[in-house]
């Protein structure tokens, strides 16, 4: 086979092209998808896969790199990753090396919902024993939302319909961006402060999470525990939970809803707003990440060749050395835990424990046979005793005197057999079956002796 002309590489110097062709036509790029594969070996590094639903790339962020994360990386998490498209030579396969890792979405949002309502929690805001029980009947009805919103129209709407006597304040706030936590908080102080209302009603239609979350600031948590006044919450949509819900005397799935439970009738109204400022925080985040793409552009050509870069390789390899050893250790005490457990069947199989068992089982038998035996010889020995008590009750005199029978005794007790043993004005007893009768004899019919 003739090769004029024609370059001839070996693997190295291919995978060194790629490499270069690779880092030389990517620019530094965002990359947004889910962990998976997560390992962090003892040298610090991280070494993940992100995937989407149809694909996936290996990614490795060295520890100079993650060491200021706010967030622990894992399994399963979302994330947006700015990174190096580079190729591990060794085994010829492309890798992302990130330099800066993100949470991405909600997230980032969760995380702090839940820090802060253990916080909370923990401080005792959330206790049942602080929560206080609405009117049924109030005077005057207090609401803290938007004046423009759609939540204010559906309160009003119920209040009108269910009870249409009750006069109501409105609070107004900002109930989204930045600024509405403090603006909330305000509304609350100066409800109580007024102290004009019977219950108040915190209310906002529903939204993204980033959406409510002015009703998840501490700020807003501690006017709700402090306030005098009952409060009832109706944030969001039956799905949507804020920390103010948390607080709250009573919590309501909707503003509808809210408006229902502080007035005295019932009914159901739900609507929601719209989502303009979620697309605007997406088209700036798009615009800035442009920028950023440029401006990691620019930087590319002046990392390329620093040093430090083949030492980090050198250093990635020497981890897959240590991912490898560590499996192959892992295998071998799976080997050793397997041999260990057919050496514990075997010494059961010659264990005593068997042996004794039956032993123990035949004993119960013969100790149950033996009382068997004891009954049954029981059994007869009663049947006997039955026997000779019949027998004894025939021969008894007791028997004669239930035939009609009586015993005649004079006054010393002595059983008279003959009338010539007594005479006329002696007095006599007479034992019958049942009683005695003391008698005195008037008249005598001796009989000779034969």
């Amino acid at each position: 086979m003739e090769q004029k002309n024609e370059v001839i590489y070996t693997v190295s110097q291919l995978n060194n092209e790629v490499k270069f062709i690779l880092e030389d036509t990517f620019p530094f790029v965002w990359v947004e998808g889910e962990i998976s594969n997560f390992a962090a070996p003892h040298s610090g590094h991280f070494y993940f896969s992100l995937k989407d639903s149809s694909a996936q790339v290996r990614c490795a962020m060295f520890r100079s790199n993650h060491r200021h994360l706010n967030f622990s990386p894992k399994d399963g998490l979302h994330v947006l990753a700015k990174a190096r498209v580079s190729l591990y030579e060794n085994r010829g396969e492309y890798q992302l090396i990130v330099e800066a890792l993100e949470e991405r979405g909600e997230g980032k949002l969760r995380r702090a919902f839940e820090v802060l309502k253990k916080k909370l929690d923990t401080a005792g805001l959330f206790s049942a024993a602080h929560k206080k029980s609405i009117p049924s009947h109030p005077n005057q009805i207090g609401v803290i939302t938007s004046p423009t919103g759609a939540a204010i129209r559906d309160i009003l709407t119920v209040l009108k319909r269910r009870y249409p006597c009750v006069p109501v304040i409105i609070y107004p706030t900002l109930v989204q961006g930045n600024t509405a936590a403090p603006t909330i908080a305000a509304a609350i102080e100066t409800a109580n402060r007024r102290n004009e209302c019977d219950v108040l009603i915190l209310a906002r239609g529903g939204g993204s999470l980033e959406d409510l979350w002015p009703f998840n600031e501490e700020i807003v948590a501690h006017a709700i525990f402090n306030s005098h006044l009952p409060m009832i919450s109706g944030i969001g949509h039956e799905v949507d939970f804020t920390i103010a819900d948390f607080v709250a005397d009573v919590r309501a799935p909707t503003p509808s809803a809210a408006a229902e439970i502080a007035a005295p009738d019932a009914a159901e109204i739900s609507q929601k707003l719209n989502r303009q400022e979620s697309r605007l925080v997406r088209l700036i985040q798009n615009k800035l990440l442009s920028v950023k793409q440029h401006l990691d552009w620019s930087q590319k050509h002046l990392l390329q060749q620093h040093p430090k870069r083949k030492l980090l390789e050198k250093v990635q390899q020497l981890d897959f050395y240590e991912l490898t050893l560590t499996k192959l250790q892992q295998q071998y005490l799976n080997k050793l835990c397997v041999r260990t457990q057919e050496y514990a069947t075997t010494l059961l199989f010659l264990s005593p424990t068997q042996k004794i068992t039956s032993t123990q089982n035949q004993t119960q038998l013969l100790n149950q046979q033996l009382k068997n035996l004891i009954s049954i010889q029981l059994d007869h020995s009663k049947n006997s005793m039955t026997t000779l008590a019949a027998k004894l009750n025939t021969l008894s005199p007791l028997a004669t005197l239930q035939r009609g029978y009586t015993i005649a005794s004079d006054k010393n007790q002595h059983i008279l057999r003959d009338a010539n043993e007594v005479n006329i004005g002696d007095k006599i007893h007479l034992q019958l079956a049942k009683g005695k009768l003391d008698c005195v004899v008037e008249k005598l019919e001796k009989k000779l002796s034969s």
